[in-house]
């Protein structure tokens, strides 16, 4: 009797044990999260660098220290090349800021509610009047706007820091190829190694399908905004279809983000200008280009591109990207797809003796 009460006591016991254990490791890794976030980045920053890599240790028989160093330069103008593109937009709206008439603004937001009433035919509202009685002006605070630039130059040392950290971390994963494997099978039992090195080589294989189906996606939808805004003299065209394009890495919200974003923007372009006859037409063939690009992505693109990539249904990634974002907000649907491929090659792995494993990773 003494000695089952006994058992029962260790057996609390180890549970306590076991799920305080649990709750330090999560409350460690929250704490090391930035970490975290910098070893992922630069783990998709060497899936994208890799090929470069290779090309250049192959064909130009240069060093891994050196491909590695030449790959991340490259990776550095690339994306310096894409900043370099907002440059013009940021330029263009601080002239407009330092040249703001107040009082012009409020006779043009007039104007543009009385012509905007005319048109729609609807009673002509005082839009002034109608700001003034809403809650977010009445609750609006103008303190916020230093503080939050304040914060912004406080986390500017931080922001550098994480940059050198990719750098820095990318640059061992492109010298050594192997690095990230070594690191993967340290978590494997003996006996293991070969179906954690088959988990690992195909979760690669797949997620440098993912991101190369991802630019290709982005790639297709800044050439359909660029043709748009070119084609109605939109100023700023190049760069207003990038960064609308870049939206589009959050699934469902940033193609509704970067619809109203180039809206504005090309309201803002043509502020000055009569609203009937050159902001209005504008505004709808507009809109309706990019509706257009819309149901181009939603029907063709992403089915074939990442159906295709990480060998999944179409409506299996649609779910999955709505209970991640529920559960874990916009970071969430960003890394719902990568994350639930990983996952579905390790219970392919591990699990395959369950029929709805089975069913999942039939494709796999």
């Amino acid at each position: 009797m003494k000695s089952e009460s006994q058992n029962i006591a260790n057996g609390i016991l180890r549970a306590i044990g076991i799920i305080v254990a649990i709750f330090l490791l999560l409350f460690f890794v929250y704490q090391i999260q930035s970490v975290i976030a910098f070893i992922v980045i630069a783990m998709v920053v060497s899936l994208i660098g890799r090929p470069i890599t290779n090309f250049l240790k192959d064909r130009f028989k240069f060093s891994p220290s050196l491909a590695a160093v030449c790959t991340i330069c490259l990776v550095l103008i690339f994306f310096a090349g894409i900043l370099s593109l907002f440059v013009p937009i940021l330029i263009d709206q601080s002239e407009h800021i330092s040249k703001i008439n107040f009082e012009e603004v409020k006779h043009n937001i007039n104007r543009l509610n009385v012509e905007l009433s005319q048109s729609l035919g609807v009673d002509q509202v005082t839009l002034i009047q109608s700001l003034r009685q809403s809650e977010f002006i009445k609750n609006f605070d103008v303190s916020v706007i230093p503080l939050f630039l304040n914060g912004l130059i406080s986390n500017l040392s931080s922001m550098l820091i994480g940059l050198f950290s990719v750098i820095f971390i990318s640059f061992f994963f492109l010298k050594d190829s192997e690095l990230l494997l070594h690191s993967f099978l340290v978590l494997s039992n003996r006996g293991d190694e070969r179906k954690f090195r088959h988990v690992f080589h195909k979760t690669k294989h797949l997620l440098s399908r993912y991101f190369i189906g991802l630019f290709l996606q982005l790639l297709i939808l800044f050439v359909i905004y660029s043709i748009i805004l070119l084609s109605f003299a939109i100023p700023n065209a190049l760069a207003i279809a990038l960064f609308c394009a870049l939206l589009n890495v959050v699934p469902y919200i940033g193609p509704l983000v970067g619809g109203v974003v180039m809206l504005v923007l090309v309201i803002s372009g043509y502020f000055t200008a009569d609203f009937e006859s050159v902001i209005l037409p504008k505004l709808l063939y507009v809109f309706i280009g990019y509706c257009m690009a819309q149901v181009i992505d939603n029907f063709i693109n992403q089915p074939l591109i990442f159906g295709n990539s990480v060998k999944s249904h179409p409506l299996e990634i649609f779910l999955i990207i709505i209970i991640a974002g529920l559960l874990f907000g916009i970071v969430g649907m960003v890394v719902a797809i990568p994350v639930y491929t990983a996952i579905k090659v390790v219970a392919k792995e591990f699990l395959s003796e369950y029929k709805i494993v089975q069913k999942l990773t039939e494709n796999l």
